[in-house]
């Protein structure tokens, strides 16, 4: 008897040994990479400015380690949970991101930072939910359309599922809209596209989304709901020389930090922009520019090159996957950090419109962090799953 019972307990440490073995390592070691880039781009953007780290110039490289530690437990977690139980959480993941959604605009709970009340300050860490968000509609997306597959014996989408996963995103983005936060819209935008694109759906709903998207964004400019800095970003990403010392400020200054830094940059902690503080939000929005300037082409493109091979391998997954949902949410991962990545990077660069979207992994901040780490994990979750016999 004692035999019998033990035996489950042991077949739970040979899975466990077994995951360890057969994880997308050349996905974990691209993460880490970033991260630790990330951190010494942080490090060297904050440590000279006392009115950010108040006096301890280690201040946002141990908060940047702190928030990489706790994502990676979020991240195992997520990719050693029972594939069942993924699907069980999905939906909770979605009512969690609705709610603190909806809590954001309540005055006195949402904070408003730079524009947007997109921010739950708690005692003790901030949360910012449309992070989430992007993993709530990229599985709910999935769960909706490959319940619904499964269930009528169909490989591809029907209209209707698809028309119903629409509009269980929809809902999501019109709460960020109201933030309003509309670098996070786009992102989700590029999740639906994904999601729908390989769902087997006819190609006209591709055209029809690139049409409502077009509408929704003239009608949002319409009505106002977009602020007028929003607008103004627009404006200065079609001609940054017609403020330079008011919203193109950011832009212009970005892109002589990326020129300073030529081939193999200033060195480390060198940057004459980054260091003397002409680059706003450096450590968050545009910390790429600590790169371009400190580490210069070769570090710079070392960091895209990382960006490839984390959605090389995302793409493999997708690819792989034993089953739609699977496959849904590997494609809505890789199209969220290819969109956001490409944005962030492209907005240092002056060929795309600055929207406040982090750079995945590298910039500073907790719930980014959380929610790009947690994707990953299901990343590995789904891997994992492929390799079951």
């Amino acid at each position: 008897m004692s035999l019998l019972t033990g035996m489950p307990a042991v077949r739970a440490r040979l899975d466990r040994r077994s995951a360890l073995w057969q994880a997308d390592w050349v996905l974990v070691l691209g993460v880490v990479a970033l991260a630790a880039i990330g951190a010494l781009l942080i490090w060297s953007a904050t440590h000279q400015r006392s009115s950010l780290t108040g006096g301890n110039e280690h201040a946002y490289l141990v908060r940047h380690a702190l928030n990489f530690a706790i994502g990676s437990v979020l991240a195992v977690g997520a990719a050693l949970t029972e594939h069942r139980r993924v699907r069980i959480f999905a939906p909770l993941l979605y009512v969690a991101s609705l709610v603190g959604l909806i809590l954001v605009l309540v005055p006195g709970v949402g904070a408003v930072i730079n524009g947007s009340r997109s921010w739950i300050e708690l005692p003790w860490l901030s949360v910012q939910p449309s992070e989430f968000a992007k993993l709530a509609v990229i599985v709910g997306m999935a769960l909706l359309i490959a319940e619904k597959g499964e269930t009528n014996h169909r490989e591809s989408a029907r209209t209707v599922d698809v028309a119903q996963a629409i509009g269980v995103a929809a809902v999501l983005v019109v709460l960020v809209m109201l933030q309003p936060d509309l670098g996070t819209v786009m992102v989700l935008g590029s999740i639906v596209f994904g999601i729908i694109a390989v769902s087997g759906v006819p190609k006209r709903w591709m055209l029809g989304l690139v049409s409502a998207g077009t509408v929704i964004a003239a009608l949002a400019i319409q009505f106002n709901v977009l602020k007028e800095y929003q607008l103004a970003r627009f404006v200065a990403f079609a001609d940054p020389s017609q403020d330079p010392q008011g919203i193109g400020y950011n832009v212009n200054q970005a892109r002589i930090a990326i020129g300073n830094g030529g081939v193999f940059g200033q060195g480390l902690f060198h940057g004459s922009q980054t260091q003397n503080a002409f680059v706003p939000e450096q450590h968050t929005d545009f910390v790429f520019t600590v790169a371009g300037e400190e580490l210069g082409l070769i570090g710079a493109g070392a960091i895209i090159a990382l960006f490839v091979l984390i959605l090389w391998r995302g793409l493999r997954i997708a690819v792989n996957a034993r089953d739609a949902f699977g496959r849904l949410v590997a494609t809505g991962v890789v199209c969220w950090f290819a969109f956001q990545a490409f944005e962030n990077i492209g907005m240092t660069l002056g060929i795309m419109p600055v929207t406040g979207l982090p750079l995945p992994f590298v910039s500073y901040g907790g719930s980014s962090m959380f929610a790009g780490l947690l994707a990953i994990g299901l990343l590995q979750n789904i891997h994992l799953r492929s390799h079951q016999v």
